[in-house]
């Protein structure tokens, strides 16, 4: 072979190496430009039993309100990590069948249809049964019209999910609560009608807690297919109080009815570093990959700040399981929870107030007009949000010339850490010519510092949160210094049952009283 040959030859080698080099680094690069970048908790704040859904180009999630309302907040994000708040499912309040306990929304959408399904759990208040109901709307951000319970077992059903067999048989699947009264707890499913307004035939049971690491329950099941089995994912232990446990498990079955068999290596995924009590979330598809939206408590913040959206990548074991590293990190900058509000022009959709009272207030060029109440177990009229991290401070500016009520800032919680506690709260009020800091407990209102307030002008006060519980107070007059109220006050025992605290604002009064909130702002440390 000629010289001119083999040096033609090597240089065609040479091109073919590098381009197949550039090719694996531009694949490589392509790929890592894909990739989803978990910023956890993409929920942050108190979302428990989280769900998630695809339609069109858009991921949609829900979380369990507990006694909050507006109800069943509606959540988008174009890639899991972002969200942003753009509807309720009864932005007005409960529906007129349901009393409260309002958890484990299921969100589902039926491309054939073109429609959107939104399943959730509340009580009845003919039967006091926890009953599993659903609402359609042709948009997750449109006008949701509710077709009421489901099932209703005589010890409560909950937590439902729907999934087609393997015939595309359409099935719903729920709990039975027979925790609640020292029993099993069996995932039931059974065929409903592609309305989803009735069940058909008759309940078939999947499986139930029979595994030690179980414990007293199993619930919060997602089911999905791949590689020819149907995949449940579901959590056990206790949820949703200071000494939870909870943790996930994985099922699987060639169909849907069974039988089902369990993974020999449960719970899949469980405390770490970082999260804890780690449970009851929603598997779904993004660039070939697998991810579960779940919820659980920081490390950091504890049982304080409630049950967090946590994203995490499922894995595959050799023998087809889906399993998790456990090692979901906490990635947000707290400064980016930071938020103002002046009121004007409109209520922004983040406050909350209890399911129970009809909330009246007016917003506008001169802030918020709440109406005072002796509501919410004497607390008044509530409008908050969810705390979102242990280490933030809170001020209000009050106008007191234009208020007749005791209005202020309230860190509002339980009576107790007890299932079903009244709420209670630990605040800094005003009243009359008098700043008060005050606890507000089973209807009892017991002043703990006084200060005088001298001017008739805007007047602000301040509530500063350490570790999530620790409390100190401080007022200014329009643009004077701050004066410390009181001493550092520890509202650990008012954290409540199965929720974060809220913080925010309340009216205590006559209905025909009112407090004007001038703004608010909320900054994290």
């Amino acid at each position: 072979m000629s010289t001119n040959r083999v040096t033609l030859l090597l240089s065609f080698l040479a091109f073919l190496i590098i381009s197949a080099c550039q090719t694996a680094k531009d694949n490589k690069e392509a790929q890592t430009a894909s990739a989803t970048v978990i910023v956890n908790p993409v929920l942050p704040g108190d979302r428990p039993d989280p769900t998630v859904v695809k339609v069109g180009e858009y991921y949609y999630a829900s979380t369990t309100s507990n006694e909050w309302a507006p109800l069943f907040p509606i959540y988008k994000s174009p890639d899991l990590v972002q969200w942003e708040l753009v509807n309720y499912v009864f932005p007005d309040g409960a529906p007129e069948w349901a009393r409260n306990n309002f958890w484990a929304p299921e969100l589902s959408y039926d491309e054939k249809q073109g429609k959107f399904y939104a399943y959730y759990t509340a009580r009845d208040k003919t039967s006091n049964r926890l009953s599993v109901a659903v609402a359609s709307a042709d948009s997750p951000e449109g006008e949701f019209k509710d077709h009421g319970p489901l099932v209703a077992q005589e010890a409560g059903s909950i937590d439902a999910f729907e999934v087609r067999d393997e015939n595309g048989k359409l099935y719903l699947t729920w709990k039975e609560d027979g925790n609640s009264r020292g029993l099993p707890t069996p995932i039931w499913a059974q065929e409903i009608n592609e309305e989803r307004t009735q069940l058909l035939g008759e309940p078939k049971e999947l499986f139930r807690n029979d595994v030690d690491w179980e414990l007293n329950l199993v619930e919060g099941v997602c089911i999905f297919r791949e590689n020819d089995y149907f995949y449940a994912t579901y959590s056990a232990g206790a949820c949703c109080d200071k000494a939870c446990n909870y943790k996930a498990g994985v099922a699987r079955a060639k169909s849907l009815l069974g039988p089902w068999e369990k993974y020999e290596h449960n719970p899949v995924l469980k405390d770490n570093e970082n999260w804890k009590c780690a449970g009851h979330g929603t598997v779904v598809r993004k660039d070939g990959d697998h991810y579960l939206l779940y919820h659980a408590y920081s490390t950091q913040g504890s049982v304080f700040v409630g049950r967090e959206g946590v994203l995490e990548k499922i894995k595959w074991t050799e023998e087809g399981w889906p399993i998790f590293e456990n090692n979901a990190s906490y990635d947000r900058e707290k400064v980016s929870l930071t938020f103002s509000d002046d009121f004007n022009p409109e209520l922004n959709p983040i406050w909350q107030w209890r399911v129970t009272q009809d909330i009246q207030y007016s917003t506008g060029e001169n802030g918020l007009l709440l109406k005072a109440s002796e509501e919410n177990e004497g607390l008044g009229s509530l409008l908050v949000q969810t705390s979102t991290s242990t280490e933030y401070e809170i001020e209000v500016g009050i106008d007191p010339s234009n208020s007749d009520a005791m209005g202020g800032l309230l860190l509002v919680g339980g009576a107790n850490n007890g299932f079903g506690a009244p709420v209670a709260g630990f605040g800094i009020g005003i009243v009359d010519d008098k700043v008060q800091v005050i606890e507000n407990r089973d209807k009892a209102l017991v002043v703990k510092a006084e200060g005088s307030l001298k001017t008739s002008e805007k007047a602000n006060l301040r509530m500063v949160v350490k570790e999530g519980h620790l409390l100190q107070f401080s007022y200014a007059e329009t643009e004077g210094e701050w004066v410390k109220l009181g001493e550092e006050y520890d509202a650990a025992h008012l954290v409540p049952w199965g929720m974060g605290f809220r913080l925010g604002l309340f009216a205590k009064g006559s209905e025909a009283q009112t407090v004007n909130f001038k703004n608010v702002n909320i900054e994290h440390k």
